[in-house]
């Protein structure tokens, strides 16, 4: 009789994740043209937050840390950590593991809102624009879903490809009619992913979403793992299974369109990331989730630091990172065979 392998403790592990997440901060915003050191970056970190015993540090130096690099990298570390637990959750809520954040058209209806107001250039209307498509291709996407019948995880699947394609075609026609000069470069750093943009701003829509979302979503564990078994196991255990999907799935959908609305649709991090970590932590939602989020957080900061930093002064989108890493593990997955489970 084969033995359950034995995992880490969960207190293990997130000690494990929030200590390389620290350091990943630390490291990373020390990495660029600029002469930094680790110390210079806890010191003006510390100064902002007037934690004692932390010196001033140069002027042009904090600029760098404070202004262009700290905001960059927590918008990273938290768009990272939100499209790793929206996976991991579109996936228990579908079962299908080859779900990601996206399933429900919500990066073309992003993109559509997104490229709308680029170019017509008011650029500082894109996070909202961006997060409005998100929400409106969800309302759409459910809709079109309900015209059948039954709203059931695969005809919302069914609907959100449809939905995905139609905004594709919209963003598509928007770009031919409209952009002009330099708004191309604009329009397909953002359509590729990435974090270039980012600002204090962005960092406390992604990481404020992450706080309020996400926490709900971990704290959903429990109701996750009754999904695994089907909607009658999960009935027979007291949920209210339809209630629950579609809270649930509404959830990841909001928390979707905020790391959207600030980063672009950055591919496969949603999708690869969750199977990676249930290697360790096994399937209970309860040890899955938290580790997945910390796990996508030093995942895509580093992957955005090479996307500036390996061609500098020219600076890849970091949907092309994620999708060089992300693309050689789904053909895993399907040499595997694992299926689409529709339901």
């Amino acid at each position: 009789m084969d033995r359950a392998p034995r995992r880490p403790p969960l207190t293990v592990l997130l000690a494990v994740g929030g200590a390389l997440l620290v350091a990943t901060v630390l490291v990373t915003v020390t990495i660029g043209p600029a002469d930094l050191a680790v110390a210079d970056v806890g010191h003006s970190i510390g100064a902002h937050l007037r934690i004692p015993g932390a010196r001033p540090v140069p002027v042009l130096l904090d600029a760098i840390v404070w202004e262009l690099r700290l905001p960059r990298v927590l918008t990273a570390a938290a768009v990272g950590a939100g499209l790793a637990l929206a996976g991991a959750v579109m996936q228990s809520l579908t079962r299908n593991p080859l779900a990601d954040p996206y399933l429900l058209g919500l990066s073309s209806g992003a993109s559509l809102g997104a490229v709308a107001v680029l170019v017509v250039g008011v650029g500082l209307l894109l996070p909202v624009a961006a997060f409005a498509g998100a929400l409106a291709a969800l309302a759409a996407t459910l809709a079109l879903a309900r015209t059948g019948g039954v709203l059931t995880p695969g005809r919302a699947v069914l609907a959100g490809l449809a939905v995905s394609q139609l905004a594709a075609a919209g963003t598509s026609f928007v770009i031919f009619w409209t952009a002009t000069g330099d708004s191309y470069r604009e329009i397909l750093s953002w359509l590729m992913g990435s974090l270039a943009g980012a600002t204090w701003s962005s960092a406390w829509i992604a990481g404020g979403a992450l706080a309020v979302v996400g926490v709900v979503l971990v704290l959903s564990a429990l109701r996750l793992d009754a999904f695994a078994f089907g909607d009658t196991s999960a009935a027979a255990l007291g949920i209210d299974v339809g209630r629950t999907r579609w809270t649930l799935m509404t959830l990841v959908a909001l928390l979707t369109g905020a790391m959207v609305a600030v980063s672009g649709a950055i591919g496969f991090v949603g999708l690869v990331l969750p199977h990676a970590v249930s290697v360790v932590t096994g399937p209970a939602h309860r040890r899955l989730l938290p580790v997945a989020a910390l796990t996508g957080a030093v995942f895509l900061v580093w992957a955005d630091t090479l996307a500036r930093t390996v061609f500098d002064p020219r600076e890849l989108p970091v949907g092309i990172i994620t999708a060089l890493i992300g693309v050689p593990v789904f053909a895993v997955l399907l040499r595997r065979g694992r299926g689409v489970a529709w339901s």
